[in-house]
């Protein structure tokens, strides 16, 4: 391309001198550029002579293209610059499935202040391919284990244990972490460890081994599947506000679940990111600082996640049951769930 630069250069000023001082190179680096260039081609383009130069017959041709070829690249560098600096064209992005409610609100605005920039949103709890599968952006709860890809913490949330007041009064309520190898936990199939919990209270991390009859890769699922009295769910708080305001699921063991998890924005590269990413990042971490309760509503105070789940149970239960949770108390006898095979806990979290 340089070649071709300096040959049209050569031409529109009428000389080698000239071109030299237009593009800021010595003449003799001009000279070797259109030396090169006609040895590539194997034809002479220019006849030279010690007062002046002038086209040959293919060189006439191959000028006239070199014009029409040198305009299309300045457009198309023209296009790219206006990309990078102006956010246009259409963004691409994946989301976890439990997302896109806390996404609505930015991706609205957005569209809004850059009119010249169109959306497309898929939804998958598995971490997609960006690159192989043409995405800019991904918004993911769970980090991602691939080094090679950029992460950027928009926000945190908190995770709970939650289960219904008909659940926990007929299987009581767990009071410490070890406590769940009675209870049957729902779990997430695309959890780092979705057959283990993790835990940080007052004596330390504590890793649970946990079992259950669901294994799911929706969380809204397994939230659903607490709500009817499943069994115990371990879900972001983000996810549970209606139900546990309205009293349909009770939190439980908050006191060991104070871990603060990040909301990531993941993309492929952090130099030159287009103005449409890094647009649309900046205007969604300020939307989720203007709105901590969105992400994290028991950090926010928007969410009561304290450790009265005892009082809640009790409160939130019709009269009928308050006689089964007089004695349905956590046992010590082994657990309903324990017997559940290990090979099957194993292809239910593949």
């Amino acid at each position: 391309m340089t070649s071709m630069t300096a040959f049209v250069k050569v031409v529109d000023v009428g000389g080698f001198a000239a071109a030299a001082r237009k593009l800021d190179m010595s003449p003799s680096m001009v000279t070797t550029h259109v030396r090169a260039l006609e040895e590539r081609l194997g034809v002479r383009l220019l006849n030279r002579s010690t007062r002046r130069i002038s086209l040959t017959e293919v060189g006439q041709a191959y000028y006239e293209r070199c014009l029409q070829i040198l305009a299309d690249v300045e457009d198309a560098e023209n296009v790219a610059q206006a990309l990078q600096s102006t956010p246009r064209g259409t963004l691409r992005l994946n989301a976890s499935v439990a997302i896109p409610p806390f996404l609505a609100p930015a991706i609205a605005e957005f569209t809004s202040l850059y009119p010249d920039v169109s959306i497309t949103m898929a939804m998958t709890d598995r971490m997609v391919d960006l690159v192989e599968e043409g995405f800019d952006l991904a918004i993911r709860t769970f980090a991602t284990p691939d080094s090679s890809l950029i992460v950027r913490r928009i926000a945190t949330y908190r995770l709970l244990v939650c289960g219904s007041p008909e659940y926990l009064a007929k299987h009581g309520t767990p009071q410490q972490p070890a406590d769940l190898v009675n209870h049957n936990c729902l779990l997430y199939s695309y959890a780092p460890k979705n057959s283990e919990w993790t835990f940080v209270g007052p004596d330390g991390e504590q890793k649970i081994a946990v079992s259950g009859n669901l294994h799911s890769n929706s969380a809204n699922a397994l939230r659903l599947a607490a709500v009817h009295g499943q069994g115990l769910a371990m879900l972001p708080s983000f996810l549970l506000v209606d139900e546990i305001k309205s009293g349909r699921l009770v939190p439980t063991l908050t006191e060991s679940l104070r871990t603060e998890h990040p909301i990531s924005a993941i993309y492929p590269h952090r130099h030159h990111l287009s103005a449409k990413v890094r647009s649309f990042l900046d205007l969604l971490v300020a939307h989720f600082r203007a709105n901590p309760a969105w992400a994290d509503p028991c950090g926010a105070g928007t969410l009561d996640c304290g450790d009265t789940h005892a009082d809640n149970v009790r409160d939130l239960r019709p009269p009928a049951i308050h006689a089964i949770a007089a004695t349905a108390r956590v046992s010590k006898k082994s657990s309903p769930y324990e017997a559940a095979p290990r090979k099957d806990r194993k292809a239910g979290g593949a």
